[in-house]
């Protein structure tokens, strides 16, 4: 087991420096590429009220002008000890791991992230929980009773929940429970848990209810698809004869099977949440990750995006290396591959 562990935490570094690459390639080279200029490059970190000559000045000062590899070893260096941005008369240190540091808000882009990843932590750990919970339990209950009245309605709810989108169900909702019944809270309202737990729940209590229909509803069919195809394996039948209760061989033996896939999408999916759930965010006006990236992108602020691309690099990185670890707790024969 520690072997295992090991070579996924080397193989999550590898990937994490791969990601920057990656990362700084799109930002950076691809635009050179494609025929932008340094001036062109340096106006996304200035915003759209420069003149040419500040442009310009910015461009060589950021060191756009250098030659990509020097470019590309200033980015790495900025993550892992820092870097100086020169911000007219005064150079400003951002601290490791650095970002970027936004020109247009005159602050380092990590700290901003790091004020706002509460709002998006929240609304992607409570809505985990309940699409989680909710979609297992819809699909297994859907699985066990193939052809029922519960079973068809409960897939055409899914179907509904997969093909409407979130800025659809999120307004509707708000016009009705916010603003016509007054049952939640409206659009814009957040508390921080240390502050009041049951405020905080209250809050965001609608945009939990509204991204888990959106995810529940694909839990729900991948469940009910992966619990036909196990309940009629020769060990279900096995366990059964053996005498164990229905219980045991729904929950013990054919459920745990199932869950492998599920397990996969939902690393996946939570990565990207944590990493911004751009639209739930600027239905509800949240503030957090995800909204953030929309203003960055109005703004025309490319360290606030180049920010955001990072830090929802790392999540789904660090998802998908804890969805690896949970395989050899599902089943034990992963850690053997």
């Amino acid at each position: 087991m520690a072997v295992y562990i090991v070579r996924r935490l080397v193989a999550a570094v590898i990937l994490l420096l791969i990601v920057t690459a990656a990362t700084f390639v799109i930002f950076f080279l691809v635009p050179r590429l494609a025929g932008a200029t340094p001036d062109d490059l340096a106006s996304r970190y200035v915003g759209k009220s420069a003149d040419p000559a500040q442009i310009h000045a910015i461009a060589v000062k950021l060191g756009f002008t250098e030659p990509i590899w020097v470019q590309y070893g200033h980015f790495l260096s900025g993550l892992l000890f820092g870097q100086d941005y020169p911000t007219g008369p005064t150079t400003v240190h951002c601290d490791a791991p650095c970002f970027g540091y936004s020109f247009l808000t005159q602050n380092p882009v990590l700290p901003d992230l790091l004020d706002r990843l509460p709002v998006t932590l929240s609304l992607a750990a409570g809505a985990a929980v309940l699409w989680l919970v909710g979609g297992v339990a819809v699909g297994v209950l859907s699985a066990l009773r193939r052809g029922s009245v519960f079973d068809r309605a409960a897939m055409g709810v899914a179907l509904a929940g997969v093909s409407l989108p979130i800025f659809f169900t999120g307004l509707l909702s708000l016009s009705i429970f916010s603003y016509a019944l007054g049952w939640t809270a409206p659009g814009g309202s957040y508390t921080p848990i240390e502050d009041n737990p049951f405020e905080w729940a209250y809050d965001l209590l609608l945009p939990w209810i509204t991204l888990a229909f959106l995810y529940a509803a694909g839990y729900a069919r991948l469940t009910r698809a992966g619990m036909l195809d196990t309940m009629g394996e020769d060990f279900i039948r096995t366990a059964r004869a053996k005498g164990l209760p229905e219980r045991t061989v729904v929950l013990k033996h054919g459920l745990r099977s199932a869950l492998t896939p599920i397990l996969t999408i939902f690393g996946l999916d939570l990565g990207l949440l944590l990493g911004g759930a751009i639209l739930t965010e600027s239905t509800y006006s949240l503030p957090g990750i995800g909204k953030y990236s929309v203003d960055a992108v109005v703004s025309n602020d490319l360290p606030k995006i180049l920010g955001v691309v990072l830090i929802g690099s790392i999540f789904i990185i660090l998802a998908n290396l804890i969805v690896d670890l949970l395989y050899a707790v599902i089943d034990p024969r992963v850690r053997y591959s």
